[in-house]
């Protein structure tokens, strides 16, 4: 992966403080409130100060590029110990609904509600 070190041990959702399904937008955001509270000119010399600071670029630099973060995505952390179950769950939602071959979204499409509510209507007059 260009530009990512494979041996990359932050997560980048946290980094931003955004969920592992964040919008651009929330991304963006983030990455502004971030960049205003650790800039470097705030913190006068603090070396801590600008390594956070460009921590939080760097995390911006591949979540809202679409290419780096599907590669972020699929060859990104995955040190299971440090997620709690929701966390998990959350980042790898899209993966898990869809590995099973399935295809099944996270919620149920409106032609799916229409033909669940047309059979119950079927059966309801057919007794």
């Amino acid at each position: 992966m260009e530009g990512i070190d494979s041996s990359i041990q932050k997560d980048y959702y946290k980094v931003l403080e955004v969920d592992y399904d964040a919008t651009e937008e929330n991304i963006r955001l983030n990455y502004l409130r971030l960049a205003l509270k650790w800039h470097p000119d705030k913190h006068k010399g603090d070396s801590a100060v600008t390594a956070k600071f460009q921590e939080i670029n760097e995390a911006y630099k591949v979540l809202i590029d679409p290419d780096k973060r599907i590669d972020y995505d699929l060859t990104g952390i995955y040190e299971i110990d440090k997620y709690t179950l929701r966390e998990y769950l959350a980042r790898f939602k899209g993966l898990i609904l869809t590995c099973n071959g399935l295809g099944i979204s996270q919620s149920p499409t409106r032609t799916q509600q229409q033909l669940t509510e047309t059979n119950e209507l079927t059966d309801k007059y057919e007794e």
